[in-house]
């Protein structure tokens, strides 16, 4: 090997490229593994989404019920399906990320917020191809998905992710400690999903049961949503306690990942 100091030496990474390769690296395994490694695999992941809101289209229609919101049955299950769903699928992938690539922690280069953020970063663009996928398919149906106020629909679906990322957080925290929360949290997502105002719209059940239901902030995004396609939803939406869900959770589970995840590498 040449000692010459004349000779042209290999130049240094800095911090910032060793960490965005780190997660390229994360996100091309995290598609890999999750996706089969084949385009079929990824397609059918993102194709999920209208496959569910084919099942409640079908199911209002062969029930005989109308859309409690307009006349579109499609853009009411919709509105309803997509914010919960991103929710749900954030929330829960960001955790199986993590116990994914959890041995990867053992390298010094990958740290457990790596395989976090990766995870998070594939959801959301699973979650906006999906979307995408889905106002295509209202178009062939000849349904409108473009919603009256535009900001309204779009800042409700994006705070339905940053919910997603949030809670996710808290999951890897607790699966850090107990593996088997990740079968209790499908239990847990599922109910709340059911109770959240999918299927029907939440500020026409009694007062009392509505009280309740507004508890639950996936309920507020939902009606969120919603207020972007019709603006005389008689909702009103506490933004504030929203906004106290995504960066309660967040913090909370930064400060787990910290504190418990990295304790039990």
């Amino acid at each position: 090997m040449s000692t010459d100091p004349s000779s042209p030496s290999r130049p240094e990474r800095s911090h910032t490229d060793v960490y965005l390769r780190v997660l390229s690296a994360l996100m091309l395994r995290d598609m890999r593994s999750r996706f089969g490694g084949t385009f079929w695999g990824y397609l059918v992941q993102v194709l999920w989404p209208c496959v569910h809101l084919g099942i409640i289209v079908g199911a209002m229609r062969f029930r005989g019920m109308r859309s409690p919101m307009g006349d579109d049955t499609m853009i009411f299950a919709a509105t309803g399906a997509l914010p919960a769903l991103a929710f749900r699928y954030v929330s829960r992938e960001v955790m199986k990320g993590y116990q994914i690539h959890k041995p990867l922690t053992y390298f010094p280069q990958v740290k457990a917020f790596d395989t976090v953020v990766a995870r998070a970063l594939v959801e959301i663009v699973s979650s906006f191809m999906g979307l995408v996928l889905i106002c295509a398919v209202l178009f062939c149906f000849s349904s409108d998905p473009v919603p009256e106020d535009m900001f309204m629909a779009i800042t409700g679906y994006l705070a339905s992710i940053a919910l997603g990322i949030g809670v996710g957080w808290v999951n890897v925290g607790i699966v850090s400690v107990f593996p088997g929360w990740n079968i209790g949290y499908i239990g847990i997502s599922i109910l709340i999903y059911l109770t959240s105002g999918v299927y029907f719209l939440a500020c026409y059940m009694p007062d009392q049961i509505y009280y309740y239901m507004k508890w639950n902030p996936i309920t507020d995004l939902i009606e969120w949503v919603r207020l972007g396609y019709d603006p005389e939803l008689p909702v009103q939406i506490d933004y504030m306690y929203v906004f106290g869900w995504v960066f309660g959770s967040l913090t909370i589970g930064l400060l787990m990942e910290r504190f418990i995840a990295r304790a039990q590498k």
